[in-house]
């Protein structure tokens, strides 16, 4: 690609931002082109003339994929403030009104399909869902109004949440794994035996890691991975074992897994997170976090 050319940010238009944040998000032109409905080779085109107004790198492309430069994740940011700022102002203006949920993985049930519908009922603005790899990174980019945490990993002193419950967890492996692991008579695993696990770690939204042992009685050995679906791969074949809440158990049906029970281990609390200065519609926002906290 030919460097960027001279500032000249007056060509900037809307559809470059959208185009821009798309491959971010996506980190391929292929994935982002087909969520924009567009050609690859126009994508190229509106993401290099925004380089070019703007003077500088924003993606670094190469034979392994796509990646933001330094300013590309800096510019990212406002970007997606302006896009998510533009969108809102369109909603109110077409009487529109929309409240983006961002989760990573597997909404609980039945709490967010009762949630969802009572606040639509009462308030006949819309639920976006938005499934994103990390709600608390989609929250701090204003990606989404509010986020579904599991867990208890802090969140930052600029985030508020509200907790809503907590669920139990239970231990799933690759059927194939035949290790005791701190195994009971029973076939269920002793969160005490924590050392003698291997554990698959989902470093962006997983409920269980290395910060639920903070006195470092934890497990010797972790694998990472950097989402939902690599965690599930990654247990799938053998590489350790996860944990996670007990609606994995019903919701998960993976012919490489088995689920066991899990002793002596703390519940995982669940808690929505916002913004507290969140646009959009702070109203709308504290309607449904009332609405999200109603008993069933």
């Amino acid at each position: 690609m030919t460097p960027p050319g001279p500032t000249s940010a007056s060509g900037i238009e809307l559809r470059h931002l959208r185009a821009f944040a798309a491959v971010a998000r996506r980190r391929s032109f292929t994935q982002a082109a087909r969520d924009l409905l567009i050609t690859q080779p126009a994508l190229s085109r509106t993401v290099a003339q925004l380089e070019t107004n703007l003077g500088v790198r924003l993606l670094d492309r190469s034979s392994r994929g796509v990646a933001l430069t330094d300013t590309g994740a800096a510019f990212l940011v406002h970007a997606e403030r302006t896009l998510a700022s533009f969108d809102a102002a369109l909603a109110v203006a077409r009487h529109e009104l929309v409240l983006r949920l961002g989760f990573s993985w597997l909404l609980p049930d039945p709490w967010a399909q009762r949630a969802i519908a009572r606040f639509e009922r009462a308030t006949g603005a819309q639920v976006e869902l938005v499934r994103c790899d990390d709600p608390l990174d989609a929250l701090e980019r204003r990606a989404v109004d509010v986020a579904l945490v599991r867990g208890g990993r802090p969140v930052g002193d600029s985030v508020r949440t509200v907790h809503l419950y907590d669920e139990q967890r239970v231990a799933v492996r690759s059927r194939e794994d035949t290790e005791d692991g701190g195994r009971e008579a029973s076939g269920a695993l002793r969160w005490q035996d924590a050392p003698e696990w291997t554990l698959v770690v989902n470093t962006a939204s997983g409920t269980t890691g290395p910060w639920c042992w903070p006195d470092g009685n934890g497990p010797r050995r972790y694998v990472e991975t950097a989402n939902f679906d690599e965690w599930l791969e990654t247990v799938a074949a053998g590489r350790g074992l996860g944990i996670v809440p007990e609606v994995a158990e019903r919701r998960i049906h993976h012919p490489a897994l088995h689920f066991l029970p899990l002793t002596g281990a703390p519940p995982s609390p669940l808690r929505l997170a916002y913004h507290p200065e969140t646009g959009t519609g702070s109203a709308l926002l504290r309607r449904f976090l009332d609405e999200s906290t109603k008993p069933p």
